[in-house]
């Protein structure tokens, strides 16, 4: 007779978060209950005419307070600056350094983004190519490469904010990279969930940081997707939802998960925030009906409800995308009617990112972690701006005042403007 195998279950024991609205779980959360938004006008560089005036930046930010290995931020991008500072209140907020883990046993699964460069970086090569007006680019072998620093390379791949996390906290079990824009984070979540259930390691660092606050993503990003253009008021610019939405907010950021095997948190006498129940992905597909109906989400929230064994009624609110782009937003609306039924318009909703803004990779991140504090506070924040609802978007979304969560359950999407979807299934205990 073959012996049954129990599936181990997982647990989240610490949170990390660099974000617009605060740095720290408790800053954060402040903001969060209290209604702060972290949008305001552009001052990361000054002078420059690019296609939006606002963003969210995570200011006040020194990585020397955070990073142990000081040396290490000469090859760190911003993005990556912000992935380890939060990687570092995670393991601190966990207690998992102090009481001792078997570095073999320790993974890391991050997810990034695109990290760009600054025109700084490349301008003295780009000049020693350049003759009387003219770029000679036979001239870059011969007289440019040698004005780039050799390891500069390194502060740009996207692999790399999972390199330093591990080389911070000496994490020598699993490691891997997810760049799946929007969904990355809880992709990541749903491969270190995995990593421990199959015995590979008993804990795992998982997060997710980026930075969009940046001149070429600020015009990339104009070319192919929808910025808003409103100027008036930086505040209400972002509004996830509602009629008037014209855009999303770029920002920055990074949260990040200590996530253990439940006996392993228990033997150490971890407190524990949540149990993840479920990581479920799918995409959208090819053709114009599945793009519209937002397949991917559907196909993701339904394979994380069977994972997890429950109803749609069961879930007390859902973390959404909440881009607030038109188009965008009636998507995700269609699909929460196609995969939940009837229950879509009665499940609580908020949309995160009318405080912080999209961020690539990292936003998905700094979105669970909210929906994690709410539920070990039992209060959902509410969505900013959410002042005249869209027919388009019949979805429950709180708004005016935080809610009183009536269920411990909590579900949080992302999906990427290709229609690459995930969602995750947590639950207080």
């Amino acid at each position: 007779m073959m012996a049954t195998y129990e599936i181990p279950r997982v647990v989240i024991t610490g949170v990390g978060v660099v974000s617009p609205i605060g740095i720290g779980n408790e800053p954060f959360w402040d903001s969060l209950v209290n209604g702060r938004s972290g949008i305001d006008f552009l001052t990361a560089f000054p002078g420059l005419d690019v296609p939006s005036k606002l963003a969210a930046e995570v200011r006040n930010f020194d990585p020397l307070d955070y990073i142990q290995h000081k040396k290490m931020l000469k090859v760190m991008s911003r993005d990556i600056q912000l992935g380890v500072s939060a990687a570092g209140l995670a393991m601190t907020d966990a207690k998992l350094g102090l009481h001792g883990i078997d570095p073999e046993r320790l993974g890391v699964e991050f997810g990034a983004g695109h990290i760009s460069i600054t025109p700084k970086e490349l301008s003295e090569a780009a000049v020693a190519c350049t003759d009387e007006d003219q770029f000679e680019f036979t001239r870059w072998g011969e007289d440019s490469m040698g004005q780039i620093a050799p390891l500069w390379l390194l502060k740009h791949l996207p692999n790399m904010p999972a390199c330093h996390v591990a080389i911070e906290h000496d994490a020598r079990g699993p490691n891997n990279t997810i760049t799946c824009r929007d969904a990355s984070a809880l992709l990541a979540l749903d491969e270190a969930v995995r990593v421990i259930q199959r015995g590979a390691a008993d804990a795992m660092i998982v997060g997710a940081c980026s930075s969009s606050v940046h001149p070429v993503d600020i015009t990339r990003l104009s070319l192919y997707d929808h910025l808003s253009r409103r100027v008036d008021d930086p505040r209400r610019a972002c509004r996830p939802f509602d009629m008037e939405r014209d855009g999303m907010i770029v920002g920055e950021g990074a949260a990040c998960f200590i996530i253990e095997r439940y006996d392993h948190a228990v033997a150490r006498g971890a407190d524990i925030y949540a149990e993840i129940l479920a990581v479920a992905g799918g995409c959208d597909g090819g053709g114009p009906a599945n793009r519209a109906g937002g397949r991917g989400i559907v196909r993701a929230v339904q394979a994380a409800l069977r994972k997890a064994q429950i109803d749609p009624r069961d879930i007390g609110h859902i973390n959404a995308h909440g881009k607030s782009t038109v188009e965008d937003d009636c998507v995700e609306s269609r699909a929460y009617h196609e995969a939940l039924g009837s229950a879509a318009e009665k499940i609580p909703v908020t949309a995160l990112k009318s405080y912080f803004g999209q961020f690539d990779a990292g936003s998905g991140a700094v979105e669970l972690a909210g929906s994690v504090l709410a539920l070990k506070h039992g209060i959902l924040p509410m969505t900013l701006n959410y002042e005249t609802p869209d027919p388009n978007c019949r979805v429950n979304v709180v708004h005016t005042e935080p809610f009183r969560l009536r269920s411990n359950i909590a579900m949080s999407v992302n999906r990427t403007n290709v229609g690459q979807s995930a969602a995750t299934i947590i639950r207080a205990i």
